[in-house]
């Protein structure tokens, strides 16, 4: 049925989408995706032969659109966070889609698309999950669009959907201080004090080799971030310094990464949360809902409060365009602050050029 499916809705050629080898229900992955010097079972080709198995047992439409595409994906070298996230999404639309009785891919239409909105909408999914969902299944449509495979009017309406403008979140400086305060376990002290003091990502950190610390230098180089695909050095100043070189007197010498959990494996993001929670219960900050994030939105906003220019702080954080740095800008609020005050008390002192006239309408 698979093979059915594929041979007459997408002009099946066998050295263009049999990279797997799917027959009946199965979808298996190339040999050499299981090589044994690569033996990691989260690779991108294993979990895209596994996705593909996934959607071939429910007998949804678009097997080889789906195949080709996540194809495409791999070889542009896309995350495996970013190939999980793009299938996901395209996966639970013809989950979507499966239900109106569709046997074709060509056959959706635009409707359909506002038709699965409105169904994420009733079950209650906060915007930017409909948001960031509609975003892939665009990326996925496009890609077939650009080859000819799908007509154009799918996309016919520009469907967006309005997010809300929220500030990212800083810990107040007095609640930075208590927490710090409780931390003294030195491995926990190294990390939290290096998320704080270098903005880098907690996906990023956990990952850090020991090669990749330059103490003397007073830098990590990240050489691939996690989100991204793009490297960075950050810098460290002397708390973090000290905090890592204390670290480094007692940590397994021969363990490659900087901060590893059991049997000399990076330590994972579950156990670096609980110990954050852990350490805001102590320091009596756990109803303010920090997270391990807001460790790098507070680096941030004390940045640009301390003056750094933006494009400055764009290649500390890691960020591809200015504009996801430059919400900062709004939670910041020193300067701005000054400015309001400054201005004012000239208003209350000496008051402003000209008369206040009743009735001046207000723009």
């Amino acid at each position: 049925m698979i093979q059915d499916q594929i041979s007459t809705s997408y002009n099946y050629h066998p050295s263009r989408f049999n990279f797997f080898n799917i027959t009946a229900n199965r979808v298996e992955p190339p040999e050499d995706s299981y090589r044994s010097e690569s033996p990691n079972p989260h690779s991108k080709l294993q979990y895209i032969g596994k996705s593909l198995q996934k959607f071939a047992e429910e007998q949804l439409i678009g097997l080889p659109y789906v195949q080709a595409y996540l194809l495409a994906q791999y070889r542009r070298n896309r995350s495996i966070n970013t190939i999980r996230a793009n299938f996901g999404s395209i996966y639970l639309f013809l989950k979507f889609i499966k239900k109106s009785g569709q046997q074709r891919l060509e056959e959706i239409s635009c409707d359909d698309l506002s038709a699965y909105i409105e169904y994420m909408q009733d079950q209650g999914k906060k915007p930017l999950t409909v948001h960031t969902r509609l975003r892939s299944l665009k990326a996925f449509f496009n890609y077939h669009i650009d080859r000819g495979k799908i007509d154009p009017a799918i996309l016919k309406h520009k469907l967006r959907i309005k997010l809300p403008q929220r500030l990212p979140r800083a810990i107040d400086p007095e609640d930075i201080r208590q927490l710090l305060a409780v931390i003294e376990k030195t491995r926990d002290r190294a990390l939290i004090l290096t998320l704080l003091r270098t903005g880098m990502r907690i996906g990023e950190l956990l990952s850090t080799r020991v090669g990749e610390v330059n103490l003397p230098e007073k830098r990590i180089e990240i050489y691939q971030a996690h989100k991204n695909l793009s490297g960075r050095v950050v810098y460290l100043n002397a708390d973090v310094q000290a905090a890592i070189e204390n670290w480094m007197k007692i940590r397994t010498a021969d363990i490659p990464y900087l901060f590893y959990g059991q049997k000399g494996k990076p330590l994972g993001y579950e156990a670096a949360r609980m110990m954050f929670i852990k350490y805001l219960k102590q320091a009596e900050l756990l109803h303010k809902g920090y997270t391990l994030h807001c460790l790098r939105h507070t680096f941030a906003s004390e940045l640009l409060n301390a003056g750094m220019r933006l494009e400055c702080l764009q290649q500390l954080l890691g960020h591809s365009d200015i504009e996801m740095t430059r919400v900062y800008a709004r939670l910041t609020d020193i300067t701005r602050r000054d400015e309001y005050f400054k201005a004012m008390s000239i208003i209350e002192k000496e008051g402003i050029n000209g008369h206040y006239r009743r009735g001046y309408p207000i723009s």
